[in-house]
């Protein structure tokens, strides 16, 4: 479980939420006609910009926003030194019993051991990263649509808030609930873009260039057991590709 993800996502709702419910109480911060306009007829619009599976799919994405990454840089650079090492001593072969924890890690290695040379092996992997980020791409521009139509719908449902007061001036008691519809849509477009979507979208992006970090690092060490380069030379190649806080991590626990 993503702790900072889980507890960010929870606290700023709820710190909405508790502020609602000291100024009176939930009550009069709830009405139906704005939450169809507002969060129905942004999901109707989204769905509209894209095809059934990608946005069905972005929710699953999503989902996993709140799961720790599996992937770690320097379990990996371990395991690729020692893999290189194998390699060195007993041959491509030893190699295919070897357990990886992803799969683009044992594509690549299988690529190895069925006698792939150094060129073919970055190019099918790079394929694969270009692919991923694809992928990726489509379902951020998923929650994207939610940032940027949720606001513009809440912007239609002030709108209709107002013509429903305008247009019953002479009616006082239809003012009030007009009104609210007409802010109501606008603090729930606010919502959905800068509450839950938007900080979704952040870690959206933040785990796709993790998760290329990663894969240029398989790559990288990778290429270099292809070439035949030492555990240490493939290592510090490694070391050397990743942010500078990283390294520095590293190197003190080398």
């Amino acid at each position: 479980m993503d702790i900072a993800t889980l507890i960010g996502f929870l606290g700023a709702i709820g710190m909405i939420l508790g502020a609602m419910i000291f100024a009176g109480g939930l009550g009069p911060f709830l009405d139906v006609p704005s939450i169809l306009i507002v969060f129905g007829g942004t999901a109707f619009s989204v769905l509209s910009t894209t095809g059934l599976s990608t946005f069905t799919g972005s929710f699953k994405a999503i989902g996993k926003m709140f799961k720790a990454s599996p992937l770690q840089n320097d379990v990996l650079v371990k395991q690729m030194t020692e893999i290189a090492a194998i390699a060195r001593k007993e041959g491509m072969m030893a190699l295919e019993s070897q357990q990886v924890p992803d799969k683009f890690f044992e594509k690549g290695l299988q690529m190895l051991v069925d006698g792939a040379d150094e060129v073919k092996l970055v190019k099918q992997l790079k394929q694969e990263i270009k692919s991923l980020k694809s992928r990726h791409e489509n379902l951020q521009g998923v929650v994207k649509a939610w940032v940027d139509i949720g606001p513009a719908m809440g912007m239609i449902g002030t709108l209709i808030g107002l013509v429903l007061m305008l247009g019953n001036m002479s009616d006082v008691q239809a003012i009030g609930p007009a009104m609210a519809v007409a802010l109501l849509t606008t603090l729930y477009g606010a919502m959905i873009a800068n509450v839950i979507f938007g900080p979704l979208l952040t870690k959206m992006q933040a785990r796709t260039s993790a998760e290329v970090e990663y894969r240029t690092l398989v790559i990288e060490g990778l290429r270099g057991i292809a070439r035949g380069d030492s555990p240490r030379l493939i290592e510090d190649q490694m070391i050397a590709a990743l942010d500078p806080p990283d390294q520095e991590k590293m190197r003190a626990a080398a």
